[in-house]
């Protein structure tokens, strides 16, 4: 058995190795003198100053931003609504419905991007904000309504009945007892969905139009024509992002579960 779990423990250490260590040199590279990027010549802040006066990259990230704050909010009322309607009401096909929900949550990117890129194109809706937020809306609220229909499982239902026998109205009831219970999932849910939102390339890929350039496509454009420095920094800029939404989502999760 200690055989056992030391290969096991070295196997996760490989895999973890295998998974981060790319991102750890990125990072260390990031703060290196040389353009070149293969090899150590001193510590510099250049490229992250140079972020600063990159006017096309800070446009792209604009989009970014605007396209995930879009995305969030819209998947918050989704997510939400939904996960309350399949907590309070029984259908004869809310398993179906359930399960259709959470399947863009498992579908390949590619064939989303692609199922997605043909829907707009059939229906004539040209491509640009509109169809990037429909298409990042599809794959994050599914993530939201998981983190809210999670928490309604631990929901006692005599809250809601005693707040009515009080003299709320329903919608008193749903605002004052029930969405402060569903807060922590709702947050969570919500930084989980910018998240992903953010930092998405492959479906946003399909549903972009050449105008409305995100911050993914950009440094995917700009590594395809070589090695960039500054994509190095802003990459790392996106890491820490990245890794602080997801704790706070998860400090929120544990937070709501005490």
């Amino acid at each position: 058995m200690r055989r056992a779990q030391r290969l096991l423990g070295a196997w996760t250490g490989v895999v973890f190795g295998f998974f981060y260590l790319p991102i750890a040199v990125l990072v260390l590279f990031s703060f290196n003198a040389s353009r070149l990027n293969v090899e150590w010549t001193g510590f510099t802040l250049e490229w992250y100053a140079s972020l600063a006066r990159d006017t096309v990259l800070l446009r792209a990230l604009e989009n970014s931003l605007v396209v995930a704050v879009a995305t969030t909010a819209i998947s918050l009322v989704l997510g939400t609504a939904g996960a309350c309607l399949l907590h309070r009401y029984r259908y004869r096909a809310g398993s179906a419905l359930e399960t259709l929900a959470f399947l863009p949550m498992i579908v390949p990117e590619v064939i989303l991007g692609v199922s997605l890129l043909i829907l707009f194109v059939s229906i004539g809706l040209q491509l640009g904000y509109t169809t990037i937020v429909i298409s990042h809306v599809t794959f994050c609220f599914p993530f939201v309504m998981a983190s809210v229909r999670a928490r309604l499982a631990g929901l006692d239902p005599a809250l809601e009945e005693a707040a009515l026998d009080l003299g709320a109205t329903p919608s008193q009831a749903f605002r004052k007892v029930l969405i402060p219970f569903l807060a922590p999932a709702i947050v969570s849910g919500g930084l989980m969905a910018f998240t992903l939102s953010l930092d998405e390339l492959i479906v946003t890929y399909f549903t972009a139009s050449a105008g409305t350039r995100t911050l993914p496509l950009e440094i995917f454009g700009r590594v395809k024509k070589g090695l960039d420095p500054s994509l190095n920094a802003i990459s790392t800029v996106f890491v820490v992002v990245t890794v602080v939404a997801l704790l706070l989502a998860e400090a929120v999760r544990r937070r709501g579960k005490a």
